[in-house]
C-alpha cells in the first residue's frame, strides 16, 4: 500500500527531473552536422576547455570560459567561507540558554526569505549605487564615496546576503539537537570553554556545517541573477554563460555542455563533502 503512495512522486520526479537532465546531457554530446543530421560529438566540451594562447583565431568570448568557471568557483568559495564565519557564531548564540532573544533573531533571518529573491537583489542596487544609501551615509560622515556596484565585491555581498540563512539554519538545527549532557560531561572532566567547543561542540555540529556549505556553495557557483544585477554584464559567472547560450546566442548544445560541467562540479563537491562527513562521523563515534 505504501508503494502506491510513492508512485505519483516517482512519476513527478521522472517527468520534471530525470527527463530534463537526460535532455541536457543529450544536447551536450550532440550537434547538427553539415547534412542536417544529428551527430554525437564532444566538441562542445573541447570548446569550453580550449587553451588560451596568443594569436588564436577564436573570438574573445570563446577564450574566457575556463576563467569564468574559476571566477565562479572563487566567488562561491569566498561567499561560503564568509557565510560560515558569520553564520556559525549566530547559530551558536541562538542555541545558548542565556540568550532570550533567539526567537526574534530567528524571525529576522526568516523574514527576508519570504520575499522574492529578485526583489532582495534589486534592493541592493539602490543601496550600493552612486547616490545610494551607503554613499549618502559616507558623505554625511565626511568620507569619500565608493564605487562598489558592478564589481566582484558587490556580487560577493549579494551572495552572502542571500545565502547566509542557508548556512545559519542547518548549523542551528544541528546545535539544537546536541545533547547538553555531553558538554556537562566534558566540563566535569576539566575541559575549558575552548576545549569543549573544539572537541565536543564543533565536531558534533559538523553535519550542519557540511549541509550549510553545500547549500551555499552550489547556488553560489550557479547563480546568474546576482551577477547580472550587481556585477553588470562584465562579471559573468557560469550561470550567466548558460543563460546567454540558451536565450541570446541560441546555442543549446554548448549551453547544455556548460550545464553538464556545472552539474559535474556540484556532484564532485557533494562527494568530497560526503567523504569528509563520513570521516568525521567515524571519528565522533570513536570518541563517544
Amino acid at each position: 500500500m505504501k508503494r502506491l503512495f510513492a508512485y505519483p512522486y516517482i512519476l513527478w520526479m521522472g517527468i520534471f527531473i530525470v527527463v530534463p537532465l537526460l535532455l541536457v546531457v543529450y544536447y551536450s554530446v550532440t550537434a547538427t552536422g553539415p547534412d542536417g543530421n544529428t551527430v554525437f560529438t564532444f566538441d562542445h566540451f573541447r570548446r569550453f576547455f580550449a587553451p588560451i594562447t596568443p594569436g588564436m583565431d577564436q573570438p574573445l568570448r570563446e577564450r574566457i570560459f575556463v576563467s569564468v568557471a574559476l571566477r565562479s568557483i572563487r566567488l562561491a568559495l569566498q561567499s561560503t567561507g564568509i557565510c560560515l564565519l558569520l553564520g556559525y557564531p549566530v547559530a551558536y548564540i541562538m542555541t545558548r540558554k542565556e540568550y532570550s532573544e533567539k526567537s526574534v533573531l530567528l524571525f529576522m533571518l526568516l523574514v527576508p526569505m519570504w520575499m522574492n529573491f529578485l526583489l532582495r537583489t534589486y534592493a541592493w542596487l539602490t543601496i550600493l549605487e552612486r547616490n545610494g544609501l551607503v554613499n549618502q551615509l559616507l558623505t554625511r560622515l565626511g568620507l569619500p564615496m565608493i564605487d562598489i556596484l558592478y564589481t566582484d565585491a558587490a556580487v560577493l555581498l549579494g551572495m552572502v546576503y542571500n545565502f547566509l540563512p542557508f548556512m545559519i539554519l542547518p548549523i542551528y538545527t544541528s546545535l539544537k539537537k546536541m545533547d547538553p549532557r555531553l558538554i556537562e560531561a566534558a566540563q566535569d572532566l576539566g575541559a575549558g570553554g575552548v576545549s569543549v567547543f573544539m572537541r565536543v561542540v564543533f565536531p558534533l555540529s559538523l553535519p550542519g556545517v557540511i549541509s550549510g556549505i553545500t547549500m551555499v556553495f552550489m547556488p553560489g557557483a550557479a547563480t546568474f541573477i546576482i551577477s547580472n544585477l550587481l556585477g553588470g554584464q562584465q562579471y559573468f559567472l557560469l550561470g550567466n554563460l548558460v543563460e546567454m547560450q540558451f536565450l541570446n546566442v541560441g546555442d543549446w548544445h554548448f549551453g547544455s555542455a556548460i550545464a553538464v560541467i556545472m552539474m559535474l562540479l556540484m556532484v564532485a563537491s557533494m562527494v568530497i563533502l560526503s567523504l569528509f562527513d563520513k570521516g568525521e562521523n567515524q571519528g565522533r563515534s570513536t570518541i563517544i
